[in-house]
């Protein structure tokens, strides 16, 4: 990623932590690298920080900066 990071509301990063510890399949939209939304349904497995920036990782591997979302389990990052 290019673009600078932007923090995501300290709400909606508790919402990511509670999918975190119950280990629910949801639904995750984001946009990738080249600005395309994405749907993937998934287990949220960390939350985390590194070099300034925070992330995701899915059960499957995939890992997404959390600037980069939209929608996680129905509910909007713009909403929060």
């Amino acid at each position: 990623m290019t673009e600078p990071y932007q923090p995501i509301s300290c709400n909606f990063h508790d919402e990511l932590e509670t999918l975190t510890v119950i280990r629910r399949k949801c639904a995750i939209t984001y946009r990738d690298s080249s600005g395309e939304p994405v749907t993937v349904e998934d287990c949220i497995e960390d939350v985390y920080a590194r070099n300034k920036e925070e992330f995701l990782k899915l059960r499957n591997g995939s890992v997404i900066r959390l600037d980069r979302l939209i929608e996680v389990d129905g509910k909007r990052v713009k909403d929060y």
